[in-house]
């Protein structure tokens, strides 16, 4: 097998962090991710880093903040990827394109953002860096309020299914109960994400509190290596596929109900892979909001356009489903911190893959899993499927 490889990881505690900056959050995971994979700071080859950032610290050039993290990488070259909500599997693809290129034998991915200093409001405004600021800036209620825009037409063209919203909602609070990992370890039920409370207003209408990820910070990271020095290694989680699509920016030059850009991803993915979804034992998805979920469940091929409330009314994504979507939690539960969120979801995968999920998360005897990841509203698409090796 010529592609690069994952062999090791390492992951913090999502959530409100005392952690003052990125790099600090980066130095969590760091040296744990490289006693994970079994390697050194000497081999070490070339160092990937995803922080969005955008005005969440005036602190920037994060690639070299990692050798301020773990002062043995300091002179290991380092770039920062930035795509979004995507910037994380931006940074981890580079360090795959570094290793299948012969540059390298080893790379460290480190994916990190440090969001909740700062007030709501100012959070708001950075987000909206990812949206086309020349339309859609002063939309009500931010990024929150575009997803808003986009659950309003999805419902006008086929019909309102809050109730499906509010179930995938409970099934990813539910799952992120077992994921020590997560921002919100805290079940709710269905009843409690589709009522309209104190607890739990309108964001952005018809978009509720329960149905909107939560501001985060965090970090994660990854080792990946060439298939020769992963063969030596303890374990090996390979990218039986992986692609890369995008779609225009501004929503409206496009159907925003149909996440175009993330169906072909999908497709290409699956067609690169030799695989159909059946045989895909897990999925982890980018639900940033509970609509974006539903939304991809049709763009991955599991419903047709419109349909997308049936796949969760059937079960089909349960833990106990056909395919599980989101056992980590997901965004929704596990939190969304903007430059890690990428290289988490890999990580999730991967450690169900090589049977290392926390009890109570992991999955039975999984063989291949799909990640995907999306920046913007579904404008930059990172769809992986992942296959242990060993």
């Amino acid at each position: 097998m010529k592609n690069a490889q994952i062999v090791g990881w390492a992951h913090s505690k999502f959530g409100k962090s005392a952690a003052p900056d990125t790099e600090t959050l980066m130095a969590e995971v760091i040296a744990p991710a490289l006693e994970h994979a079994g390697v050194g700071a000497a081999d070490i080859d070339g160092i990937f880093v995803g922080v969005m950032n955008n005005g969440f610290s005036k602190q920037d050039f994060q690639g070299a903040l990692v050798g301020m993290a773990m002062e043995q990488l300091g002179r290991t070259p380092a770039v920062r990827m930035e795509n979004a909500c995507a910037t994380g599997s931006a940074a981890l693809y580079c360090a795959l394109d570094f290793i299948e290129s012969g540059r390298g034998k080893i790379a460290l991915v480190v994916g990190a953002e440090k969001m909740s200093a700062l007030p709501t409001a100012d959070v708001g405004d950075i987000l909206l860096g990812a949206c086309y600021r020349n339309e859609e800036a002063n939309v009500t209620g931010g990024f929150a309020g575009l997803f808003g825009q986009i659950t309003q037409k999805y419902f006008e063209k086929y019909g309102e299914c809050s109730d499906a919203l509010a179930m995938i909602a409970s099934k990813n609070h539910q799952n992120g109960v077992h994921n020590p990992y997560a921002h919100m370890q805290k079940p709710f039920t269905f009843e409690q994400c589709n009522e309209v409370t104190d607890r739990n207003p309108y964001v952005a209408a018809p978009l509720r509190r329960t149905d909107c990820s939560l501001v985060s910070d965090g970090a994660a990271a990854m080792i990946v290596a060439s298939a020769d020095v992963a063969a030596d290694l303890r374990r090996a989680i390979a990218f039986r596929a992986r692609t890369h699509t995008n779609d225009t920016l501004a929503m409206s030059r496009r159907d925003i109900t149909n996440f175009d850009g993330a169906k072909r991803a999908w497709a290409a993915s699956l067609e690169a892979a030799s695989l159909t979804l059946d045989d895909l034992d897990l999925v982890e998805t980018h639900d940033c909001f509970t609509i974006a979920e539903l939304l991809e469940y049709e763009a991955m091929g599991l419903a047709e356009p419109g349909k997308g409330a049936d796949v969760i009314r059937d079960g089909i994504t349960h833990k106990d489903g056909r395919l599980p979507v989101n056992l980590s939690g997901g965004l929704k539960s596990k939190g969304h911190p903007i430059g890690a969120t990428g290289v988490s979801m890999h990580v999730m995968a991967a450690m169900q893959l090589a049977g290392e999920a926390p009890e109570g998360m992991q999955a039975k005897d999984p063989r291949f899993a799909g990640v995907f990841n999306m920046g913007g509203a579904a404008v930059a698409n990172y769809m992986s499927v992942l296959e242990r090796v060993k």
